[in-house]
Order: structure tokens, then sequence, then C-alpha cells
């Protein structure tokens, strides 16, 4: 048991699901099979959802060496301390959006620290984190912050298909303008490293999708794919990976899905989550990439209009925790150094 690595879950807003489907998951023999859990959270609000699941026992610790690691006995830190006015299931507030940030600082902290081995992170509002004083566009840019990182790459993976995005949560109209050579070349090279560094994959092989319809079709319906993708992929190819593009988007994940490529880098966010949800809508994981930490989280928001109803599928969150737990058991492993951008 002691050799299993922790893993901390951060509650998400205590107004949406994430309390639900925490403890559905920590209800799992699996789960403990392959980790510690720790929930970062407030016990008050665990203790209400209690009532929609069943009975459970928690075990209160102030630091993961407290804790027991067992699934009759969940362990919690209890981060905050709400007013029962400040967790009613599907209506956010300000101390809850204040208190679902509290839940990710102390997970920074203690994974920096190395008391855990992973982070795993339930829904949050963006809208409340903004109003509690944090500008950022989700957890994603967030974590960026608290960790000093500069380049990361949000990832979405299933069993079968793993996406990187080169562009991530803007207007359509402005992806050409976003692209450039540098930033494709940062994410294959982000995505690369993270294949053999997180998932354990000995010499990785990547597909880079097209921005526009058949590639371009030499220049007929855009010149970004032959004079911004293509270079990209090439000068990669030169520093020594595997990886192959741009390909048309509408042929590439049917290639990825059939085992050609361990992961496809997507151009922008529905090019890639579009297959990607259509085969893993309810298991899917959200992995940052290029963090000094491990960060994987739900695919899914705060579902307020489902909240203590006792009716929240938990099984994102499941395939979370164990993607956590298989990323840091292969982080613990030496892996060939990929050149820098």
């Amino acid at each position: 048991m002691h050799d299993l690595p922790i893993i901390t879950i951060t509650m998400g807003d205590p107004a949406g699901i994430g309390p639900e489907i925490i403890l559905k998951a920590l209800l799992r023999d699996d789960i403990y099979q392959v980790c510690r859990p720790i929930i970062l959270g407030d016990i008050d609000v665990l203790r209400m959802v209690t009532k929609k699941i069943g009975s459970l026992s928690f075990h209160l610790i102030s630091t993961p060496s407290d804790l027991k690691g067992r699934p009759d006995l969940i362990d919690v830190i209890p981060v905050s301390n709400l007013k029962r006015d400040s967790f009613i299931p599907g209506q956010p507030t300000m101390n809850g959006g204040k208190a679902m940030v509290d839940y990710i600082l102390k997970a920074v902290d203690i994974n920096r620290s190395g008391q855990a081995s992973a982070m795993v992170t339930c829904p949050i509002n963006k809208e409340l984190m903004h109003r509690a004083g944090y500008r950022f566009d989700g957890h994603t840019e967030l974590l960026a912050k608290l960790t000093n990182t500069k380049d990361y790459v949000m990832m979405l993976a299933g069993d079968r298909l793993r996406v990187s995005l080169v562009t991530i949560h803007c207007a359509l109209r402005e992806v050409p303008q976003r692209l450039n050579r540098k930033k494709i070349l940062e994410t294959i090279k982000i995505t690369y490293k993270a294949l053999e560094k997180d998932f354990a994959i000995e010499r990785p092989h990547l597909a880079v999708a097209a921005l526009n319809p058949h590639a371009g079709e030499s220049g007929l319906f855009g010149m970004e794919d032959k004079e911004i993708i293509r270079p990209a992929v090439e000068e990669a190819k030169n520093d020594g990976l595997l990886v192959e593009g741009p390909f048309p988007a509408d042929t590439i994940f049917y290639q990825a899905i059939n085992g050609r490529f361990d992961a496809v880098v997507a151009m922008y966010h529905d090019q890639g989550l579009i297959p990607l949800k259509l085969l893993h809508f309810s298991d899917a994981v959200n992995i940052t990439l290029g963090l000094p930490i491990i960060r994987t989280s739900v695919d899914h928001g705060t579902a307020y209009d489902i909240a203590g109803k006792g009716v929240a599928d938990p099984s994102s969150l499941i395939s979370a925790i164990k993607m956590a737990t298989q990323m840091a058991r292969a982080r613990g492993r030496k892996q060939p150094k990929v050149p820098k951008v």
C-alpha cells in the first residue's frame, strides 16, 4: 500500500457535481488498488452529499503523511469551512468560488513540495474564479502561472485516442492568425516529450492535422498548411522526432484510433475534440502537459442542473485518477531528452 502513489483530488465548485463524483469514485475498491487518494475540499459539503449516495466515513488530516489510504475511511484535507448557505447544490456562490480556487492552490503546494505524486481536478466555474480575483481562462492557465510554466499544452485522452491542441479557447475566425511555426513546433515537442515521460511510450509516433480541407490542396484552399504547419513538422523531424503531417483532418483521426499514431496534434479546439468525444464522451481525461507536476482532470463542467440529485456519472473522474497514477509511475523512469524549441 505504501508504494502506491498519493493522488490529491480537488473538489471543484462545491455547488457543482464535483463532491458527488469524487465520493462515487472513491467508493470503488479498484481506485485504492492503484493509488492513495486524498480529497482537498470541505467536509460539511462532503457529508451533505453522502445523504444522496450512501453512508461514508471520513478521516480528517492536515498533511498527506497522515493518510490512511483505506476505502472504508476516506482521507480529507479540509481546506475550507463553508457555511451552509454557501454550498447549495446548483447555486454557485462567491464563497464557494473562493473555496474552489483554494483547493487548487493547496494541491499545487502539496505536489510541488513532493508530498503527493499528482493532482486531479474536478470542475470549476470560470466566472466565479474571475470574481474571486483570479483572472484566468481556466485551470490550465492558473496552474501554468502557479508553477511558473511558460510553455504548456492541453491534451485530451482516452484509451483509443490522444489529442493535443495548438490553439484552445478562441473564435474559429481567430485560429489562422494564432497559428505560427514556433507555436506548432512547441506543441509537437511538448506532446512528444510527455508521451515519453508521462506515458512511457518509447519513440512515440505523432501525426499533425492540417488546418484546411485536403491539407490546403497545394494552396487552393489556403496556404497555412504549406507555409506554417509543414515547416514546423519538418523542423521537428530534423530534431529527431518521429512525426508526420500535415494530414487532412477528415482522415487522420481514423488512422490514429487504428494504431498508426500515438497522438494527434490538432490546430484548434473542435477539430480535436469532436473525434475525441465521439469515442470518449464519458471517460475522456483532460491533461495539462509541460507542467513540473502531474495534473489530470475530468472533461466536463460543473453540471449545476443535476448537482445534488445523486445522478452524476463519475466515469471521467475515475479515468482521470487512473491516468494520473499511470503517469506518476512513468515519471519515475529515465527518459531520453527532447531538443528544446
